[in-house]
């Protein structure tokens, strides 16, 4: 297998232009050695840690795992209980950690000081004045989330085949094409649009070293791309989760005159939906979150294997391509 360089292998050191971002409660060290072993670039999610200290144990073990590169997710959230950012922030730093993913809120205070510590960030983005936005706090990258993507995808609809190319006109560091994403061909095609990279979820869920319980992948592989469903949106919180009889439940609630998120919380909890779901494997018994790239999942497969199928896949698309080209 030869491989795909690109802008992102070449600024951030890693063998393939592939990403697992964070994840709440899967980025842990099993999977993200793992990505990281099969030369992409994954990231531990801090917040899957309890405290800042189980976060730098965290750290360590993954590191024991592999000693090839991997990063840490870090992101800003509103929540009910304060969150003490500034102590996984330092977590992070002490722990050594060269790359950092930023999702959320404005991540202005802690770019400063990851960069200050001669770390590379990269910043989610969901538009692309987002996007703009942070080049302009000096990231080193920016993951564009498109319409498709599992989590929040923002308010405005935006799909990918738009999106991507509309923040590549724009931005002058490197794109991760993220939402979507699942094979070779979707690596080719955002390549084209002007990425240098794909980031990928739901595929990442879907593998032997994800630390999900098995009917969780089983049923990536069962879906298809129309088994997720839009929550949140009259909360101006769109988010977009696997399609079950819960989140049903929250989008019909959720319509009612006068809703509030209070009326949907117990049965969006995340407590709820990562105990029930992700540990117990009860597909029904909290919601968990999905993109539409579950309908090109056919197999739950080791890393390494997703990986180096989707590089050899997007190389012999490339052919295929230059030779229908000729």
């Amino acid at each position: 297998m030869t491989m795909l360089n690109t802008r992102f292998t070449e600024a951030f050191g890693v063998e393939h232009p592939i990403v697992c971002g964070g994840m709440t409660g899967v980025g842990t060290a099993e999977l993200i050695s793992a990505v990281a072993e099969a030369g992409g670039l994954g990231f531990l999610t801090a917040l899957t840690q309890p405290t800042p200290e189980a976060l730098a144990t965290e750290i360590v073990r993954c590191r024991e795992m592999t000693d090839k590169p991997f990063g840490v997710n870090l992101t800003l959230l509103p929540t009910v209980n304060p969150v003490p950012y500034d102590e996984y922030r330092a977590a992070i730093i002490d722990g050594g950690i060269t790359i950092v993913e930023t999702a959320g809120s404005n991540p202005q205070e802690h770019v400063a000081a990851f960069k200050a510590a001669g770390i590379k960030v990269i910043h989610k983005a969901v538009a692309v004045r987002h996007a703009v936005k942070a080049q302009s706090m000096g990231v080193d990258a920016v993951s564009i989330d498109g319409f498709e993507c599992a989590g929040h995808p923002g308010n405005e609809d935006i799909p990918g085949l738009i999106l991507i190319p509309a923040a590549a006109r724009v931005l002058d560091i490197p794109i991760i094409a993220s939402g979507g994403f699942a094979t070779g061909d979707g690596l080719v095609a955002a390549l084209a649009l002007g990425a240098s990279a794909i980031n990928m979820g739901t595929r990442f869920v879907a593998s032997d070293e994800a630390p999900v319980h098995p009917n969780v992948k089983a049923q990536i592989v069962a879906n298809d791309e129309r088994q997720t469903i839009l929550v949140f949106r009259e909360f101006r919180n769109t988010a977009r989760v696997a399609r079950n009889s819960i989140s049903e439940e929250i989008a019909a609630l959720s319509t009612r005159p006068g809703a509030e998120f209070a009326d949907v919380a117990d049965l969006a909890s995340g407590v709820r939906g990562r105990t029930e779901v992700l540990q117990n494997g009860d597909m029904d018994g909290g919601m968990w979150w999905a993109g539409q790239s579950q309908g090109l999942i056919e197999a739950v497969l080791p890393c390494k294997t997703i990986i180096s199928d989707i590089v050899s896949d997007a190389e012999a698309a490339i052919r295929r391509i230059a030779a229908d080209l000729t």
